[in-house]
């Protein structure tokens, strides 16, 4: 999975061996598991080892070791209303005995599924140092799915967690802030990068707006993101429609997949469904856009709202999340208070009609954006492994490495 080119090893005094375990990776297009990649990448380039746990993917897919990376894959299945992702099953007694066998100086508890539980409760029955990531907020989709009874339930089993580990990771000062609030322990804030050679304002590409069906004069408005009921599409709808009816040009461009997508297109035929992207394919569709919108009120970050913001869009975004970690109102974005839709909907119309004031937003936001730098991320990430970890600097100096033989659970 990772090459050479991306994870060139340097120098490290004091290594630590991590055991990652996610339900998602690449190649699943979703924001875990972009950020999974770049962090993972970021500790192997540092020299650090790195065993990762994860649900097969299909019938077809393989575990890798290579250098100081090696996979583990263990049984799963699709996840509703998600069908492009899976859940790993409960594997407490697997990783148990795979703890036993890599002796990790700590374990790293990506998502929070039946595999992550099954791994903290494996890393706490070893006395093993074990941290989570807050990640997604799945407690508050259940009243898009109508399954609104649930969501306690769900909050609940979170919470219980993540208890149990030594630390929860959470992307932003608010989202720890409201963890605290809901008895959540052990908080610390580590944030996100962006790439901003990557994503970039000169990523703009003629050919793609008129494989959209743009003219020079039209408008783009684009969505980034999942097209699902949790995103809030409802609301990016209707403040479409109030910009369209003051700036009649404007066409509005979706990028993305989901299981709203289909009724989307039946019930708008006039939007543009550019479907899902990743890399500079990507970069290009944000770079191409005129005008971002985000309407979600469900993140725990976003990190569309940083590739938006590194592509030098305007931007129109609630006030939580990465858009109030990074952007000011008025300033780099507009930012309407939080589930104030009228005030939504105002503010993309402004945008659309002032071009000297999207002009001036989206500059800043991309002023703003070059400083959010990866590097920092990954010195973050390497404390908080530090302050919880091991401290075997003397025994990783004589610890031999262990085999990299690959141990797979079969489906």
């Amino acid at each position: 999975m990772f090459s050479e080119a991306n994870t060139k090893i340097y120098p490290n005094p004091n290594p630590l061996r991590v055991m990652v375990v996610t339900e998602t990776f690449p190649p699943e297009i979703n924001g875990v598991s972009k950020t999974l990649y770049r962090m993972l990448s970021d500790l192997l380039q540092r020299g650090h080892e790195i065993i990762l746990v994860r649900p097969r993917q299909s019938s077809n897919d393989m575990a890798t070791a290579n250098g100081n990376y090696r996979e583990v894959l263990v049984r799963g299945a699709k996840i509703p209303f998600y069908e492009d992702l899976r859940f790993g099953f409960p594997e407490k007694r697997l990783l148990r005995r795979l703890m036993q066998f890599e002796k990790p100086d700590l374990v790293h508890v990506v998502t929070e599924g039946p595999l992550g539980l099954s791994a903290v409760r494996a890393a706490r029955h070893l006395k093993l140092p074990v941290v989570s990531d807050f990640r997604t907020n799945f407690h508050s989709y259940a009243r898009y799915y109508k399954v609104g009874f649930i969501g306690k339930l769900v909050h609940s089993y979170l919470r219980n967690l993540h208890n149990l580990t030594h630390a929860t990771l959470a992307p932003t000062a608010q989202i720890v802030d409201q963890l605290a609030a809901s008895g959540y322990k052990n908080l610390k804030v580590v944030s996100r990068g962006i790439d901003t050679t990557l994503f970039h304002p000169a990523q703009k590409d003629s050919k793609l707006r008129k494989s959209w069906g743009l003219t020079p004069s039209d408008f783009a408005v684009l969505y980034v993101g999942r097209i699902a009921p949790e995103k809030n599409l409802g609301l990016l709808v209707r403040a479409f429609r109030s910009l369209q009816a003051k700036v009649p040009e404007a066409k509005l461009i979706l990028v993305g997949d989901g299981p709203a997508k289909e009724k989307l297109k039946s019930e708008h035929p006039d939007f543009i469904f550019a479907g899902m992207q990743k890399g500079q394919e990507l970069a290009k569709h944000y770079a191409t856009g005129d005008l971002f919108l985000f309407p979600s009120v469900t993140e725990t970050f976003g990190n569309v709202v940083l590739e938006a913001m590194a592509s030098g869009l305007p931007i129109v975004a609630y006030d939580y999340a990465a858009a109030k970690e990074y952007l000011r109102h008025g300033k780099s974005a507009l930012l309407p208070a939080l589930d104030k839709e009228e005030e939504f909907a105002e503010l993309a119309c402004l945008l659309a009609e002032n071009k000297k004031l999207a002009k001036k937003l989206g500059t800043q936001a991309r002023k703003t954006a070059e400083g959010c730098s990866w590097e920092d991320v990954a010195d973050t990430l390497e404390t908080v492994y530090a302050e919880f970890g091991k401290r075997l600097t003397k025994k990783a100096k004589s610890r031999k490495s262990s085999s990299f033989k690959v141990v797979v659970s079969r489906a």
